[in-house]
């Protein structure tokens, strides 16, 4: 998220003068690597911008043919196949084509978001995951051979300096603002839930046989995905992260807080 501050001279002293807020902008950028375990992978992803675009098709005046608005909304969204289940690479790649539908007819038009309208922006995010979970079912009813399949799914949507998050499973969520990491989103998962209702060390849940068991995801065995919701501030500089558990595995908090400073 980028922006600049300006440094004023006035009189004999330097002043820091804090103007209208500067555009928000978005670098984004998206991997997925299957690892050295196994030999295909079940986690998708997508990088994408929400615009009004204008498309003229006839006029007599000199301009071009289509042109887009100042206002922008960007998606970031990770789905990873419940491991285990039947087909969960389809269930992921199901749930990330079924969201990007939903973004180009119903969410675009929070790409300029308007005083009043987080709630509704946090509402669309839930419609969102709950029309995935449903196509997930609708797919399983044709294809009884994937009947089970299940997927994680971590969505991010940022504008004019506002974050809106929607999340289900053990995919997480990282701000790095201020230099300090800041998990967003919550695991759910058997270990974590015990670890929340205190049955279970919190240091006890990275080593733990049943810390892969997903307690809430899209799909599965019954419908009614339970969205976990959040809305935030974000700052200039400020670095989120999208990632499935292949590198919360691999990657301590410490090591990935360095990553994102560098």
């Amino acid at each position: 998220m980028n922006s600049s501050t300006r440094a004023l001279r006035v009189g004999s002293e330097d002043t820091i003068v804090f103007g209208p807020r500067p555009p928000f902008t978005v670098n984004g950028f998206g991997l997925s690597d299957r690892g050295q375990k196994r030999d295909s992978n079940e986690d998708h992803f997508a990088v994408a911008e929400l615009v009004r675009t204008l498309r003229v098709h006839h006029t007599s005046l000199p301009q071009l043919g289509t042109s887009l608005s100042a206002h922008r909304g960007y998606v970031i969204l990770i789905a990873d196949g419940v491991g285990g289940s039947n087909a969960g690479e389809v269930a992921s790649g199901l749930s990330v084509s079924t969201i990007e539908d939903f973004m180009l007819n119903s969410l675009k038009r929070f790409s300029n978001l308007q005083a009043g309208e987080e709630q509704e922006a946090l509402c669309a995010l839930q419609e969102a995951l709950c029309e995935a979970d449903s196509r997930i079912f609708e797919e399983t009813d044709e294809h009884p051979e994937w009947r089970g399949m299940g997927t994680t799914l971590t969505m991010a949507f940022a504008v004019n300096w506002r974050l809106f998050m929607a999340h289900a499973g053990d995919s997480r969520s990282y701000l790095f603002s201020g230099g300090r990491l800041q998990q967003l989103t919550q695991d759910h998962t058997m270990t974590a839930d015990m670890a929340r209702r205190g049955l279970l060390p919190p240091e006890k849940v990275a080593g733990h046989p049943w810390r892969h068991v997903v307690t809430n995801a899209l799909g599965g065995t019954s419908p009614g995905v339970q969205v976990e919701l959040h809305s935030l501030d974000l700052h200039p500089d400020d670095v989120l992260m999208l990632c499935s558990d292949g590198l919360t595995e691999m990657i301590p908090d410490v090591e990935i807080a360095a990553i994102l400073q560098a």
